[in-house]
């Protein structure tokens, strides 16, 4: 009997080339990808890098039912990165594609490659509005995503429009 799949977050961004265009390639990339069953996104949004400079960031959430384990889960992604030419030259740098497993199911592990849930998650409006289009009802440490919401201050961001 085939292992029951888990509902996982993802979070997508590119600020460099055609960011729009990339997020919606490797949405489709993820939904080829072996042991993902399926793959629902958010609406596009455009926001300012955080602690970071260089050209607005074009940012979803993908919402990935899977049979993959966090840490296979987190090499697909990052083999989807490499595919788009993601590169590490510094801390925060701009990027092609930048894919970042929020939550798997209700694990929490803190592991040398992965933290789950995602440790700054909660601080990013990039990553909070896109997650609460997806599940409104979902909480974070025992909170609300609009309570988090609430408490982001100077992130600048806003619907893309594409």
């Amino acid at each position: 009997m085939p292992p029951a799949s888990v509902r996982a977050y993802v979070g997508l961004g590119a600020n460099l080339g055609d960011g729009a265009a990339t997020l919606r390639q490797t949405l489709a990339e993820l939904r080829d990808t072996d042991g993902i069953l399926a793959v629902a996104a958010s609406p596009f949004y455009r926001s300012a890098p955080v602690e970071a400079t260089g050209p607005d960031f074009v940012n979803a959430v993908a919402a990935v039912d899977t049979r993959l384990s966090p840490l296979a889960l987190l090499d697909a992604l990052q083999a989807l990165e490499n595919r788009h030419g993601r590169l590490r030259p510094y801390k925060n740098a701009p990027r092609t594609l930048d894919l970042d497993l929020l939550l798997y199911g209700d694990i929490q592990m803190d592991h040398e490659r992965l933290s789950l849930p995602h440790p700054r998650m909660h601080l990013r409006a990039f990553v909070l509005l896109p997650l609460r289009d997806l599940a409104p009802d979902l909480t974070l440490q025992g909170r609300r995503i609009d309570d988090w919401i609430g408490e982001i201050h100077g992130q600048d961001i806003h619907p893309s429009g594409v």
